[in-house]
């Protein structure tokens, strides 16, 4: 029986990447899990992943996966996901806000007003914005309950320069956000942390990294490694004393003893980024 069995979670943007290791983690942990995303099927984005694809992998891995469509964008669609989950389970454990939208500007190198305006709208609304809504339907499940886990995947991109001018005031912002609802939602039981991940083997890096043969990979990270995190914290009797922080995934590995799938452990946050083609995250 897994650290997990018999909680629930939901984890956004969990198509593929960083989101899909979070949920795959939390599954091998026992967990129910909400796998959330716009990739319904193969070709639905240029990079492969699907919910459904996520959400089984989720079950192989010893939990229960079950995939929602749901467009972050939506307030509708968000409430419809919160309802279903109230419905069918009655409760919620963990949730992981992911979902972000990488705009193909985003590694191109090219200075804020020489990129369209849209890139803001793109990368606020789906990740500082969404997860604001996402937190705010999961305080409304968990506070009842008097406990629960919410896990921002965030960036060291909050604090020094990192591609695109909206993706750092997003990753700033989205650090707040972690800050100022763990203020407030500590009294009620609720611990709120901002994960970094450092350079995470996706299915974007994957990409970029056959047409940049000089990337190093060495140190990066597997796509589940954050979802460890998740897990430990989850796992945790009192993870309160990380509320409200942001946490690189690296420092939590020492924390807590867990390691890369692979056993070794990554480098851990980014702090000189390489520039690659357009359709580089």
């Amino acid at each position: 029986m897994g650290a997990l069995s018999g909680s629930v979670a939901i984890v956004t943007g969990a198509s593929r990447g960083v989101g899909k290791g979070c949920a795959i983690e939390l599954g091998a942990a026992g967990a129910t899990v909400y796998v959330t995303g716009r990739s319904l099927s193969e070709g639905d984005h240029p990079l492969p992943g699907t919910i459904g694809a996520t959400a089984e992998a989720v079950t192989e891995a010893g939990g229960t996966g079950l995939a929602v469509s749901c467009d972050h964008r939506d307030d509708d669609q968000v409430a419809a996901l919160f309802r279903r989950v109230a419905r069918e389970r009655g409760r919620l454990d963990v949730v992981v806000n992911n979902a972000f939208l990488i705009p193909r500007e985003l590694t191109n190198g090219k200075p804020f007003w020489e990129n369209p305006v849209s890139n803001w709208d793109d990368m606020i609304d789906v990740g500082t914005r969404s997860a604001y809504v996402t937190t705010w339907h999961a305080a409304n499940a968990m506070v009842p309950q008097g406990r629960g886990l919410i896990a921002n995947i965030s960036s060291s991109g909050a604090s020094e320069y990192a591609w695109h001018v909206a993706y750092g005031v997003g990753k700033c912002a989205l650090d707040r956000v972690t800050a100022d609802t763990a203020h407030e939602l500590g009294p009620h039981g609720i611990s709120v942390v901002s994960l970094w991940p450092g350079l995470v083997m996706t299915e974007r890096t994957e990409g970029v990294a056959k047409v940049m043969p000089d990337l190093n990979v060495a140190g990066a990270e597997s796509q589940r490694f954050t979802g460890r995190a998740v897990v430990a914290l989850a796992s945790d009797r009192d993870p309160s004393r990380f509320s409200g922080e942001a946490i690189a995934s690296r420092t939590l590995a020492d924390e807590y003893g867990f390691t890369d799938v692979d056993g070794t452990l990554p480098d851990g946050p980014l702090h000189d980024r390489p520039k690659g083609p357009s359709e580089g995250g």
